[in-house]
This record gives structure tokens, C-alpha cells and sequence, in this order.
């Protein structure tokens, strides 16, 4: 398969004349340029896969365990601007949410998070054809360290069954209010998630719960490095942000009046780490009690990394009830599931 490039994609990248096989923008296969009657073309190198490692069943904690204890990570190894590459058992709820395209392809779409073995809260704005939306159209993919690579002994695939966005979804003003969605996941015998080292569900906060300004908490994604990249980072990163004040970021020097009781704010004291394109509906995770709640959903921000225009997320703890209502989970007062 071959398409065109320019040559402003040639001199940005700074790949030389050379045609070597390489993969700089973590595409399905390594290619390189060849000449055609149209100028330089992009061509897949027909390069045959490594051999794979035995499969491993270590990962899966004596066998199937649906039984999930939420917020807790097996170790931390110490869309995310000025993030750092994690293994995403540092983030075991993280979600990636692919959708098939006409040719069949899937393509990482967005991020999501875990809450039960059966269900992931995402964004309502990833999903922008609303009630029309397809879910047959939709994977989720839990375990997943890179967004183009396959690892069979940390990854689950899952179907989406059904899409449910919040019926108060409103972009009209731009600013994505009640931007949450749940998908309901099952597996090719009908199952839901198993609990292992790489999977592992996400606490929620009792409803109403709020943080001070000032805490730190964490993101993940597989979005943009930086803005104005073409593409999204091919693996898992992660990046620490301090909670803002409500008051601050509804200020006029920050985003005034497109603030509303349902978006918390969020962004590093130098500006350097964000959210960024790719990483809508991740999670944003705080410690609370030693354990990781999701406090908020990835929605939006103007541009990433830029000075008083701090990350906005969606307020989680507003929505335990419509949670519980759609998914029949019972966590208005907070979880620890199950």
C-alpha cells in the first residue's frame, strides 16, 4: 500500500534522500520513499514479524479473577504533553478504544478507563455521531502498553456492546459539557474483563466528592507528544498535574465563563505537561488512601502546554448516579469494586 507524501513531511521528519525501511511515525509496517510519475510516495516495506515469545501465563493471577479490588497497581516504575513513557501497569485501567474503519483497519481512537470488569467511562465527544454511533464499530483494549504492538500475554480484547453517552451532552458553546460515556465491553465468549497485573478497574469517588486545589494527580494517554505533531505517541505515557482552583480557571485570564460545576481544571506549575490531542477520555487519577481514583475524564483544552490554558476535565463525581442508573453498579457512594 502506498500514498503520497509531501516533501514538507520529508524535510520535517529530516529522514535524508536515503530510501531505508524505517517506521519514525509508528505506522502498521516500516516503509520508505519511492519515486513515481506523482512525486515521492510512501510505500510499506514488506519486512516479515519477529518471532514472538512463548506465551506467558504468568500475568493472570491464578487464573481467571473477576473479583476486582479498585485503585491498586502492581508497582509504580518511576495524550500526554511533557510525559514520561510508563508501563501500563503504572495505569492498569487504561482503556484504548479502536474503531474499524470501511477497509476494515482499526485505529486507536480514544482513551478510556475501567470502572467495572464489564464497563469503561469515556468521554461523550469521542463519539461524535451521538445516538447514531455503532458500537459493533468500536474495540476496547486493556493491557495494551503501545497503541500499534501486540502483546498477547498482557492484552484483552473486548466488543463494545452498547455506547451510552449522558442525554446532556452539550458542545454548543464549545467547551463539551457532560462530556462523559459509558461502553459496555464483552469478550468472544460472552465475558468481561479478567483481573491481572495489566487490568485492573479504577476506583470512583463518593458523589459530590471534591479535592483541594493544589493536589497532584495523574494522567495517561497514548495522545500527542506536543502540539502540532501529526501523530500520536505509539506508547503509554504518563505526566503529573496539580488540581486548579474552580474560581481560577473560570476566571477571565483562564477560560472565563466556559467553566461550568462539571469540569475540574488541571496543569503542571511550569506549563509543560497536559493532555493533547489523542488523549481524550483517559483518566485523571488522584490518591486517595493509598488508592487511585478516577476524579476526572479527559475532555479538552485550547491547544496543549500553553500558559493559563490548563487541561479541563470532565468532574467525575457528578455523575455516580447517572453511572449507577445506566450500568446498575452501586457506586452513588463511592467504590470499592465490587
Amino acid at each position: 500500500m502506498s500514498e503520497r507524501v509531501f516533501g514538507t513531511d520529508i524535510r520535517y521528519l529530516g529522514l535524508g534522500k536515503h530510501n531505508y525501511c524505517r517506521n519514525p511515525d509508528y505506522s502498521r509496517k516500516p516503509w520508505c520513499y519511492v519515486r513515481s510519475p506523482f512525486g515521492a510516495m510512501k510505500e510499506y516495506c514488506n519486512i516479515p514479524h519477529c518471532a514472538r515469545e512463548p506465551k506467558s501465563t504468568g500475568d493472570r493471577t491464578n487464573g481467571p479473577n473477576t473479583q476486582f479490588k479498585c485503585g491498586e497497581r502492581p508497582g509504580k516504575l518511576m495524550k500526554v504533553v511533557g510525559g514520561l513513557i510508563t508501563p501500563v501497569e503504572t495505569h492498569p485501567w487504561m482503556a484504548a478504544i479502536f474503531k474499524r474503519r470501511s477497509n476494515r483497519n482499526e485505529v486507536f481512537h480514544c482513551g478510556g478507563s475501567l470502572i467495572s470488569p464489564c464497563w469503561v467511562l469515556t468521554a461523550a465527544h469521542c463519539f461524535p455521531d451521538g445516538l447514531h454511533e455503532k458500537a459493533h464499530k468500536f474495540s476496547v483494549y486493556l493491557g495494551k502498553n503501545a497503541i500499534n504492538e501486540t502483546d498477547e500475554s498482557r492484552e484483552q480484547k473486548f466488543k463494545v456492546t452498547d455506547v451510552i453517552l449522558h442525554e446532556n451532552f452539550d458542545d454548543t458553546e464549545g467547551n463539551f459539557n457532560n462530556d462523559i460515556a459509558l461502553l459496555r465491553i464483552s469478550g468472544r465468549n460472552g465475558e468481561c474483563a479478567v483481573e491481572t497485573r495489566s487490568a485492573r478497574t479504577v476506583c470512583l469517588a463518593p458523589q459530590g466528592h471534591s479535592l483541594t486545589a493544589g493536589v497532584t494527580c495523574e494522567i495517561a494517554g497514548y495522545g500527542k507528544e506536543r502540539q502540532g505533531l501529526w501523530y500520536n505517541s505509539q506508547y503509554l505515557r504518563e505526566g503529573k498535574v496539580n488540581l486548579l482552583a474552580q474560581d481560577l480557571c473560570s476566571s477571565k485570564s483562564y477560560y472565563g465563563s466556559m467553566i461550568t460545576d462539571n469540569m475540574v481544571c488541571a496543569g503542571s506549575p511550569d506549563w509543560t505537561t497536559d493532555a493533547c490531542k489523542g488523549d481524550s477520555g483517559g483518566p485523571l487519577v488522584c490518591t486517595i488512601e493509598n488508592r487511585l481514583f478516577l476524579y476526572g475524564i479527559i475532555s479538552w483544552g485550547e491547544g496543549c502546554s500553553r500558559e493559563f490554558r490548563p487541561g479541563v476535565y470532565t468532574r467525575v463525581t457528578n455523575y455516580n448516579e447517572w453511572i449507577e442508573q445506566k450500568t446498575g453498579l452501586a457506586i452513588k457512594s463511592g467504590n470499592a469494586y465490587p
